[in-house]
This record gives C-alpha cells, structure tokens and sequence, in this order.
C-alpha cells in the first residue's frame, strides 16, 4: 500500500509503540502516568523509613533513591537495552508484599540482612531465568487471561483502602475520568486520567478535605545513598521468603507482558519478551538492595492507562521515568506530589485497575475453547488467587 502524501514509507510503516511524539503532547501524558503510580513509591518510602525508625535526613534519601528506580527501571523498560527491557510502555514499582518481606527480614536480622537478602533474591531471578525462558512458551492463553484477571481484582482489593476516608473524592477523581473518556474527543480524551486526578485534587483544595500539608523547607537536592544500612549481610536462610517472592512474580510479569504486548496491538512473545521484562526487573532490583529499598517489579497501573488512553508509544513512559528520576532528585517537587490526596490517588487506581481486569476478562473470550479441562485449569487458577482476597482469614495463624 502506498504511504499518505507527505509522508515516507518508513514514517508510515512506524508501529504505534515506537511512536516518537511531540514534547508538548508527551509531557502532559507522561504526567499523566507519573501522577497514577506515585502513590505506591512514595507510601514505600516512608513505610520503611517507619518500619526502620528513619531520621528525617534519611528517610529523604530513601524516598529519592525509591522514585529514581522506579524512574530508572521505567527507562529501561521503555528503551530495551541489550536484551533487558521489553520496549514495551511499562512503569516500575516497589513489589507491595516484598516491602514487608523486607521489612520482617529486617526485624528479625537487621535491615543489613535485608539488604543482602534484595541481592540474592534479585540475582536468583536472573539465575533461573534461562530455565523459565524455555517453558514460558508453553502457557496456554487462558493461564495467562486469568493471570491477568487476578492482577486486575487483587490490585482493586489493595488499592480499595485509599479510598475509605472521603470516599466522594474517588467517586469525583473516577467521574471526572470517565465523563472526560466519554465526552471528549483526540488528545483530551488520552488525558483523561490526568483530568480526573486534577478534578479530585481541584476538589479536596476547594473543600480543604483530603490535603496533607506540603512541608515548607527542607534541602533543594535529595540524593540517594548508597548501602545506608552499612555493607549489606547475605543471609540464605533469611533469604528464602524474598527468593519465593521472586519466583512468584514470573508469572507475573508474563502476564503483564503478554497484555502490555496486545494493549499496543503487537502480536505477544513470551519467549521473547518475557526474559527481557524479568531482566529489566533484577537488575533495577540489584539496584535496590544497594539503595536500601526493596524488589522492585514491573507496574500493572500503567498498562491500564494506555488501554484506556489508547496511546501506546513507549516514548511516553520513557518521559515518565525521566520525570520520575527528575522528581527523586530535587526534594520540593517530591514533597508536592507526596501531598496529593489519598483518596484522589486511589480513584485513579481503582479505575485503571478495573479496566485490566476487564482485559483479562477479554483475553479468556479469546480462548480457542472453554470446556473441559479448560474449565478446570480457569477454576483452580482463580480459586488459588481469589482465596487470599475473599477469605484472608484462611492465611492467618
């Protein structure tokens, strides 16, 4: 097919995933992903320094160093290099369970300990990889819908806490994003996360409900220190609970890069992908345990966006992680974002996450077919991830 007048083959042939778009249309939009998953980092941040009775100076540096990795490991996602990364638009996190593995780690051995037990884990993950790389390929579509689906309920079940104290300013960060979606058209429409976020928090100023209050002074530069805890203490037997969370997240991250591969509309290679994804992920964590942090690993939040904002460029997740680390050096802008409300923060997560749990939902209608064995194989995967969110009793001694 001929491409456009005015425009050459090359720029026609261009997959919207390598999309290079222009900086005032990038920025608003990589914003727009930074502003969706801060929340996670920096209640990270300050969850440790809490757990580690942090001196204020301290727990700056640990706040920085969080969301420069996560800005880092964005980066690194986004751009692939030398096989690690899976150039596809993802976002990193610190892991939710492995901040309080690490945590109990540090308790029980010292927060060197669980420093050194980060490491290991990390470096068993790149470890195992080549063996997981050669089974990956076998998982059948509905294994990895499922997954999928799971990822979508269990983040709406984390995520539904933020919301408990004024409930209504979730109710108008949601509002906002879906009258935005449905109402406006082009660019606008790919903003509206940002604009439901910006309606919430516009919300919570006018009525003085939700805020929390942005400290005044405090140092212009926050840069991360490396080993804050002293040379880090490798454990095995304290490392175990960090290797089993490693494992767990393979599966994962298959699934987040098979549905980040379809949202973008590239045909899925798990086999590909898949060990680029987990590279990306050891890596920034290896990163992590040097900084004082946790596992970090791949963000489902974002994959929601682009679903929802149809803006499947990996440039724009590149811009985010570059604001990111911009964000984790220089401590006022940190402060000010750290501020947003709560309850803004989580509307914008439950919506997103519920649109990945709809993708799930789309990816087992794919199936070829659902009866039999099949059946069986959905069944006993969602029971096994439905049960600690519907019954946690049943995990608790």
């Amino acid at each position: 097919m001929a491409a456009p007048a005015g425009t050459t083959r090359a720029e026609a042939a261009v997959h919207p995933v390598d999309e290079r778009l222009p900086l005032l249309r990038l920025l608003p939009l990589a914003a727009q992903h930074v502003l969706a998953m801060l929340a996670a980092p920096v209640s990270t941040a300050f969850l440790i320094a809490t757990g580690l009775r942090l001196s204020p100076a301290r727990t700056a540096a640990l706040l920085s160093a969080t969301l420069v990795l996560c800005g880092a490991g964005a980066l690194l996602q986004s751009f692939g290099v030398l096989r690690i990364g899976a150039r596809l638009p993802f976002m990193m996190l610190p892991g939710g369970a492995a901040v309080a593995i690490f945590l109990q780690t540090a308790a029980a051995h010292g927060p060197a300990t669980a420093s050194g037990s980060v490491l290991i884990a990390a470096a068993f993950l790149l470890a195992v990889l080549p063996l997981y790389r050669r089974i990956v390929r076998f998982f059948p579509p509905v294994v990895l819908g499922t997954t999928v689906l799971l990822i979508g309920v269990n983040m709406v079940n984390v995520t539904a806490p933020m919301i408990r104290h004024d409930t209504w300013l979730a109710l108008v960060t949601m509002g906002g994003t879906a009258l935005c979606y449905l109402v406006l058209r082009g660019v606008w429409r790919q903003m509206s996360v940002l604009a439901g976020i910006a309606a919430g928090t516009a919300a919570a100023l006018l009525t003085g409900t939700g805020t929390h209050a942005v400290p005044a002074a405090g140092p212009v530069l926050a840069l991360p220190h490396p080993f804050p805890y002293g040379v880090p203490h490798f454990d095995l037997l304290a490392a175990v609970p960090l290797v089993v969370f490693t494992l767990a997240s393979l599966a994962e991250a298959t699934g987040q890069t098979v549905l980040n591969s379809e949202a973008v509309g590239r045909a899925p290679d798990p086999a590909r992908d898949v060990p680029r994804t987990v590279r990306a992920d050891a890596l920034t964590s290896l990163a992590a345990g040097l900084l004082g942090t946790s596992i970090m690993v791949t963000s489902a939040e974002n994959i929601g966006i682009v679903q929802l904002t149809r803006v499947r460029s990996r440039f724009v997740t590149a811009g985010a992680g570059l604001l990111l680390v911009v964000t984790g050096l220089l401590a006022p802008v940190s402060r000010l974002l750290a501020a947003l409300p709560t309850p803004v923060v989580g509307g914008a997560g439950l919506i997103i996450y519920a649109v990945i749990a709809a993708m799930g939902i789309g990816m087992l209608r794919r199936a070829d077919t659902f009866e039999g064995p099949v059946t069986t194989i959905v069944a006993l995967t969602l029971l096994a991830g439905l049960l600690p969110v519907l019954a946690p009793e049943l995990y608790t001694p």
